[in-house]
């Protein structure tokens, strides 16, 4: 139901936002016959609020909240049309939303109820956790993450390296002999390699040895500049390497690893109040007897 709940809104908002373009095609030629009423059209309203009614089905009410609360739950695509071809495609959205809830909630079975309930727990739940994350991410938060990490940081060192890899040892070792006859890297890598980095001549860019997997990282920390080395081991496969260069960084600037203290403040914040309210909450579970298996049972949730 979730699944088909989102395809209609999607189809909804395409189908309108398609129907209102050639509407507006349709009308074209008349937009001189138009004009005149434009500059009659009804001033802006200033006493807007989500309470708004901005449309009635049978009776029942259309909110400009629940315009809004649909908008932003649009895929990113959709929030970039003009805004009079947006508030038209939700508006119609809604509408038809409405007209198929009323007529479903004529039939509402147990599973239904079920599922708006669930719904509902997911939605109250998912707010508090971002209530709890947002609130957490501070400036003083930031900067003392920051400093926790970063202050005392010793420059660090990063390493440019290429990378050829293939799928079995005796293809990595063939490669390696003919660089070591004066073949060269670069094309080699985009002839053989078969990873994304093959177009580039197999260079790597700039990395911590932290980032990359234990068999690659030693060999490349014991390496000098210009080498090349291999084959070398992964789970990804064999790897011919060539060492480009090496240099020392400082620790990055606040401002570069924001957005990333953030995630981790917002990340812990949400595992702290997970933890505490569980702990808090009175919790009683009745599962003895019941077969796991039992969730594969649609019976229990009664027809459609």
């Amino acid at each position: 139901m979730p699944n088909l709940t989102k395809l209609f809104a999607s189809v909804a908002i395409c189908a309108m936002t398609a129907g209102i373009a050639q509407a507006d095609d349709a009308k074209a030629p008349a937009a001189a016959a138009d004009a005149a009423k434009s500059e009659t059209a009804a001033k802006p309203r200033t006493d807007l609020s989500a309470d708004t009614v901005v449309a009635t089905v049978n009776g029942q009410d259309i909110t400009l909240g629940m315009m809004q609360t649909v908008r932003d739950g649009l895929p990113a695509q959709y929030q970039q049309l003009p805004d009079d071809k947006l508030f038209q495609g939700v508006l119609e959205q809604l509408i038809q939303q409405t007209a198929l809830a009323q007529l479903e909630e004529k039939r509402i079975t147990q599973r239904d109820k079920i599922a708006l309930e669930v719904q509902k727990r997911a939605y109250l739940s998912g707010a508090m956790l971002n209530y709890t994350a947002d609130k957490a991410v501070t400036d003083e938060a930031v900067q003392k993450a920051y400093d926790a990490k970063y202050a005392k940081a010793e420059p660090t060192k990063e390493y440019h390296a290429a990378h050829i890899i293939v799928k079995t040892k005796e293809e990595a070792e063939k490669i390696k002999k003919e660089i070591d006859n004066g073949g060269d890297f670069a094309e080699l890598a985009k002839k053989n390699s078969t990873d994304g980095a093959a177009a580039n001549g197999g260079d790597l860019g700039w990395f911590k040895l932290d980032a990359m997997v234990k068999p690659f990282a030693d060999e490349v920390a014991g390496m000098k500049d210009g080498e090349v080395a291999g084959p070398i081991q992964t789970q990804y496969g064999w790897h011919v390497v060539k060492l480009l260069g090496t240099k020392m960084v400082d620790a990055p600037k606040l401002a570069d690893v924001r957005k990333k203290l953030e995630g981790d403040i917002r990340q812990e914040a949400v595992q702290k109040r997970v933890k505490a309210v569980v702990g808090e909450a009175k919790i009683d579970k009745m599962t003895d007897g019941i077969d796991p298996s039992v969730l594969k049972d649609q019976s229990i949730l009664g027809s459609n």
